[in-house]
């Protein structure tokens, strides 16, 4: 019998979404490796092959989510007007966030160890007062502060919409460009 082939990049990232999955629904504190193999439906020790820990497995996951987000801000580096640029970022930010609640769970519940959050935000926060700055906006708005409250109008509605799932993150996106980017000039 000729063993069976493991795609490893399949599998790893089976894992590490398997390991989200549990981390949102049990808690990073209360997850085991062993909770997590169950999840991806492996042996324990599968997990080990491509996780040293289970910080590996958090520090992985935070890794791949700032991929994600460096990805969105380089598309917000296209052409078009300042603005629509801010607002298309917007967009594609409620969106991946939308997409990935596990995700954005497991960053509640861990926000102050959140590996390598805190770069993702300045990021984004410089991101969106670099797009202020080119665009014209009313006398007297700081772009840095004004792109640290855009960026908490989107983490508010995303914390509400964890904790009631009644809220629809979506479809709050244009109310928040509304407010956030139509309200500037």
């Amino acid at each position: 019998m000729t063993p069976r082939k493991v795609d490893k990049d399949a599998r790893r990232q089976d894992i590490l979404t398997a390991a989200v999955r549990v981390f949102a629904r049990q808690g990073f504190a209360a997850t085991r490796i062993e909770d997590v193999a169950a999840e991806a439906g492996i042996a324990k020790g599968s997990v080990y092959l491509y996780f040293g820990s289970r910080d590996a497995l958090l520090e992985a996951a935070f890794h791949a989510h700032a991929v994600r987000a460096a990805e969105i801000l380089a598309r917000a580096d296209t052409a078009g007007e300042p603005l629509q640029r801010l607002a298309a970022l917007i967009r594609a930010t409620v969106q991946m966030l939308a997409a990935d609640a596990d995700l954005a769970r497991l960053q509640l519940d861990l926000w102050p160890a959140a590996v390598g959050i805190a770069g993702v935000y300045r990021d984004y926060r410089a991101a969106m007062a670099d797009l202020l700055r080119q665009a014209k906006l009313r006398r007297g708005l700081d772009p840095d502060r004004t792109a640290a409250v855009i960026v908490g109008a989107v983490e508010g509605c995303l914390v509400q919409w964890l904790v009631d799932p009644g809220v629809p993150l979506a479809d709050l996106t244009e109310p928040i460009i509304d407010v956030c980017v139509n309200g500037l000039t």
